[in-house]
C-alpha cells in the first residue's frame, strides 16, 4: 500500500506499512507553556567485508577485544567464503571435494564456485564445526570500528544491533534505500529531502495539517537543539481494518548511547484536556517501525486526535531537555 509522507508542503512518497503495534495508555501531567515555532507537515512528500582476525577461546569462551596474532589471522581465513569473504559458519557443508562456501551463498549456486563439482548432496564438514566453535570471529563491521570478537553463535545478534552498521535513512517507509555514516545522514537529508524543515529550540509546536487525509499518512520535521538534530514523526496507520491510530515519536540522529542522555515530551492540549508521552528518544538506528512494534510512542486513536484538532490540523507540543548523568 502506498502511503503519502507529509514532510513538508507538498510532498510525496510511497511506502510500505510498518506492523501495527499493540494498544498503549498515556498519562496525564502539568500543563507546558506553549511553543513560539510552528511547522505544517502534510500533503504528498519526498521522498562488509570482515576482518581477519581471530582468537582462540574454550567452551564457553565470550566475546573480546584487542590485537590478534598472524596465526589468529591465518586460523579463521580458513572459514572465507569464497563468494561473499564473509565466513562460513555452522551448520558448515562442503562439496564433495571438501571446499566449503556459506549457506547464503550456497542456496544459490548449483555448482561449487572453487572446483565446479555438485554441491549435491550436502556433505557435513563437523571437523570444522569444532574449530569453528573454538574461535572468535570478529564483528562483520571491523572494518568501520567494531573491535569485538564473538562466537559465532553470538555474531548474528550482534551484528543486528551493532552501532558500527551503516545507518538507514530514518525517514518513515522504504522508498528511500539510502546507507551511510552517522555523520553522512544530515546531509542525506539535506539533500534528498529537502522539504523537511528543522526548527530550532528546545520547546516547539509540530503542526501536522489535514490528519484526515485518507489512508497512511506520515508527518515529519527536525529539531535542533543542545547541538543535536531531532526527527518528530507523526504516522496514522491502521492497525484493524477501519481503525486508524496515530503514533508520535522522537528519534535521535544519533547513536543509542548518545540518545540516553535526552528526554523528550509531546503534548497535545485542547478544550480542557491534555494528553502528555514522556520518553527517552530512540536512536535512528532503531527506527520508527521498532518504536511502533514496542508502544514505545504516544499512541491515540482518531478520536482523540479530533477532540485535540482544530479544523483538522493538529498541534503537538514537543520538549527536548537533557538528562542529569
Amino acid at each position: 500500500m502506498s502511503r503519502p509522507s507529509s514532510t513538508g508542503p507538498s510532498a510525496n512518497k510511497p511506502c510500505s506499512k510498518p506492523p501495527p503495534p499493540p494498544q498503549t495508555q498515556h498519562a496525564q501531567s502539568p500543563a507546558a507553556p506553549p511553543a513560539a515555532a510552528t511547522i505544517s507537515a502534510a500533503g504528498p512528500g519526498s521522498s562488509a567485508v570482515p576482518a581477519a582476525a581471530a582468537v582462540i577461546s574454550g567452551p564457553g569462551g565470550g566475546g573480546g577485544a584487542g590485537p590478534v596474532s598472524p596465526q589468529h589471522h591465518e586460523l579463521t581465513s580458513l572459514f572465507e567464503c569464497p563468494v561473499c569473504f564473509d565466513y562460513v559458519l555452522p551448520p558448515i557443508l562442503q562439496c564433495q571435494a571438501g571446499h566449503l562456501v556459506c549457506n547464503q551463498c550456497r542456496q544459490k549456486l548449483s555448482c561449487c564456485p572453487t572446483c565446479r563439482g555438485a554441491l549435491t548432496p550436502s556433505i557435513r564438514n563437523l571437523a570444522m564445526e569444532k574449530v569453528a566453535s573454538a574461535v572468535l570471529f570478529p564483528c562483520k563491521y571491523a572494518t568501520t570500528g567494531c573491535s569485538l570478537t564473538l562466537h559465532h553463535t553470538e555474531k548474528p545478534e550482534h551484528e543486528d544491533i551493532c552501532e558500527y552498521r551503516p545507518y538507514s535513512c530514518p525517514c518513515p517507509g522504504a522508498s528511500c534505500k539510502w546507507q551511510g555514516s552517522l555523520e553522512a545522514v544530515m546531509s542525506h537529508l539535506m539533500h534528498a529531502h529537502k522539504s523537511i524543515t528543522t526548527l530550532q529550540g528546545e520547546d516547539i509546536v509540530f503542526l501536522a495539517t489535514d490528519i484526515n487525509l485518507p489512508g497512511a499518512v506520515d508527518w515529519v520535521m527536525m529539531q535542533s537543539c543542545f547541538g543535536h538534530h531531532f526527527m518528530l514523526v507523526l504516522e496514522k496507520q491502521e492497525k484493524y481494518e477501519g481503525h486508524q491510530q496515530f503514533f508520535a515519536i522522537v528519534l535521535l540522529i544519533g547513536t543509542r548511547k548518545q540518545a540516553e542522555n535526552f528526554a523528550y515530551r509531546l503534548e497535545l492540549n485542547g478544550n480542557r484536556r491534555r494528553l502528555t508521552w514522556e520518553a527517552t528518544p530512540r536512536s535512528i538506528h532503531d527506527g520508527v517501525a521498532a518504536a511502533i512494534v514496542n508502544s514505545d510512542c504516544l499512541v491515540f486513536d482518531t478520536a482523540i486526535a479530533h477532540l485535540f484538532a482544530d479544523n483538522g490540523n493538529l498541534g503537538i507540543n514537543v520538549t527536548i531537555s537533557t538528562c542529569c548523568p
